[in-house]
């Protein structure tokens, strides 16, 4: 892989990882249309770890006053109600499906579910199931309502991102809204919740990438940090948008380049697998 192949991945990542758009399936498609092929399960999961970054800086007080919190709520009784403690363990409960999920379909992941026909058939399903959810629910609760059925359900949805196409902000976010949470409450929820599954991941396929040479580890890394700082400009924005808009152009798009997948594998410019 070429550094300007690194380049270019880097910025997609960072553009389509907190946009409920799937960033694995615009790396899959991106790679294939410019002629680079797919650059694997791998290298999607390390370069993750540069948008989670962005995570924890953008969100480090937070972060770090559920942790804090957490961590006394373990020995100070009076603390377990409280909403961050809570919200550390809804976090800790709902990594749990996709870690799990995760090493058991592990070779599947990589390989049939990396299928453009499918990726293209999640784009739009998921697409339309983000529409019914912002058009018709209820959008009233706020984060501090998050309980602990619901924060299961969220995880299980979450799972569902391991199927490129279905996007882990837009799977978490579909279902937060489906269940009454306000927009800025469930994305905030869903940036979150990523953050254990996808460094976990990330770390996890390190060796694989580290076995194909220092010049893929090299553009990995690039890749790593150009999706660092276009994901956190990017979470800026997508927040403040929200906040006085709904998810219609994500949708829009979504089953617009669903259909356009599934029509240029008609065509044969692009192979299924």
């Amino acid at each position: 892989m070429s550094w300007f192949e690194a380049v270019v991945l880097g910025v997609l990542q960072g553009l389509t990882e907190f946009l409920p758009i799937s960033s694995s399936a615009h790396i899959r498609i991106v790679g294939d249309l410019a002629g680079w092929g797919d650059p694997g399960a791998a290298f999607t999961a390390v370069i993750q770890i540069g948008t989670e970054l962005a995570v924890l800086v953008y969100f480090r007080h937070d972060i770090a006053r559920i942790v804090s919190t957490w961590t006394l709520s373990l020995f100070r009784p009076a603390l377990r109600g409280d909403v961050d403690a809570r919200l550390g363990w809804y976090v800790i409960v709902g990594t749990i499906p996709i870690v799990v999920l995760g090493i058991a379909f592990e070779d599947q992941i990589q390989t049939l579910a990396r299928d453009l026909r499918l990726t293209a058939t999640m784009l739009v399903v998921v697409g339309l199931l983000l529409f019914a959810a912002d058009r018709y629910a209820s959008l009233t609760k706020p984060l501090k309502r998050l309980g602990m059925r619901d924060a299961v359900f969220l995880g299980l949805a979450q799972a569902c991102a391991l199927i490129p196409g279905v996007s882990r902000s837009g799977a978490t976010i579909s279902l937060g809204l489906a269940l009454g949470y306000e927009r800025e409450a469930a994305a905030r929820y869903a940036f979150l919740l990523a953050i254990p599954a996808v460094l976990g991941s990330g770390f996890y396929q390190l060796p694989d990438v580290a076995e194909l040479g220092s010049d893929e580890v090299g553009a990995t890394a690039i890749a790593a940090v150009v999706a660092f700082v276009v994901g956190y400009a990017t979470i800026a924005w997508l927040l403040r948008y929200i906040s006085t808009h709904d998810f219609t152009p994500f949708v829009v798009y979504r089953v617009a380049l669903g259909l356009t997948v599934f029509g240029l594998l008609a065509a044969g410019v692009l192979t299924p697998r």
